[in-house]
């Protein structure tokens, strides 16, 4: 097996620099014993990660019209544990998981780098989930069942024997419910502690449906590790371009459907903003699209900076 990514690292171009690197990480991952560098341990975390779902729940909080002065409390710990617990705790269990497939995407990241064994990022996992646990048991008792769910997700994202990122299509939607929709969702009732209004279920929905398209962009960064340990991720499976076009389809959509939810809701003002925001996504869509496998993570970056904005617009747009 090593002498066949051997070959394959060497058709595929990378430099011998990169492949010595690449063959040291694949030779880490799965080396025995059990070691932390304490400096490792918040990249491990990827706290790059953590705004999505920390700014889901805080849409969800937004969108109930409640006094977030008066909650505030709620709102910092909910935020904790979208961002800081849950997510970093799928971010670990996913480069367990993901070891070997980040040796040759990511030689640098902790565990394939040597700074963390593989023993040690579980013992920093399960941490993550049993701190999670309390916090969401001090905001509600549903909250932990929420939480609960949230671990499975991430579980069958990246681990047997669902390990769902084998397969864009599947990966991509779970993550994206997991990091918009439950995170959106669970902000609603943490602050309300009741059924969420029909809007904030449909926004939350949509909103997770069109991180799909984030999720795609993302992919491009590992099409190489993707390609040899066959993972089939979208810009794997459809190409670059295609895929592109089909992540700049499927956030437009669901900025389109949740445009109609605020004027069906009669929010003059939120719905020119967000139509504006759509509007400015269009030109840096078609930048993308002729270039993507450089400008993906430029897309990434500002592009889908104002689908997030959308989505707070569209929380307030639908509020009480």
């Amino acid at each position: 097996m090593q002498q066949s990514i051997s070959e394959k690292l060497h058709s595929s171009g990378i430099s011998a620099a990169r492949q010595k690197a690449i063959q040291q990480a694949l030779e880490n991952v799965n080396k025995p014993g059990f070691r932390i560098e304490p400096s490792a341990i918040i990249p491990l975390m990827k706290p790059v990660t953590w705004f999505p779902p920390m700014w889901a729940f805080a849409c969800g909080v937004v969108s109930t019209g409640e006094n977030i002065a008066e909650n505030w409390s709620i709102l910092l710990r909910g935020v904790i544990l979208a961002g800081p617990l849950m997510c970093a705790m799928s971010q670990t269990m996913n480069d367990y998981f993901d070891r070997e497939v980040d040796a040759i995407n990511e030689p640098d990241r902790p565990i394939p780098a040597g700074k963390i064994s593989k023993s040690a990022s579980w013992l920093i996992t399960f941490g993550l989930i049993i701190s999670g646990f309390l916090v969401a048991l001090s905001i509600h008792p549903y909250v932990v069942a929420i939480a609960f769910v949230g671990v499975l997700m991430s579980h069958a994202y990246s681990g047997p024997p669902i390990r769902a990122k084998r397969n864009g299509w599947f990966g991509n939607l779970i993550v994206g419910l997991a990091y918009e929709g439950v995170a959106w969702l669970t902000g609603s009732f943490a602050i309300t502690q009741g059924v969420p209004s029909s809007e904030t279920i449909a926004l939350a929905i949509i909103f997770s449906l069109g991180a799909h398209g984030i999720m795609t962009l993302n992919d491009f960064k590992s099409i190489v590790g993707d390609n040899i340990r066959q993972v089939a991720s979208i810009p794997v499976q459809l190409g670059e371009k295609k895929a592109a076009i089909l992540a700049s389809i499927i956030m437009d959509f669901a900025q389109l459907l949740a445009i109609s939810i605020l004027i069906v809701k009669g929010s003059l003002i939120t719905t020119v903003i967000a139509i504006l925001l759509l509007a400015a996504q269009i030109p840096m869509q078609k930048i993308l699209i002729a270039n993507p496998g450089e400008k993906a993570i430029w897309y990434n970056a500002f592009g889908t900076l104002l689908y997030v904005l959308s989505m707070m617009v569209c929380a307030v747009g639908i509020r009480p």
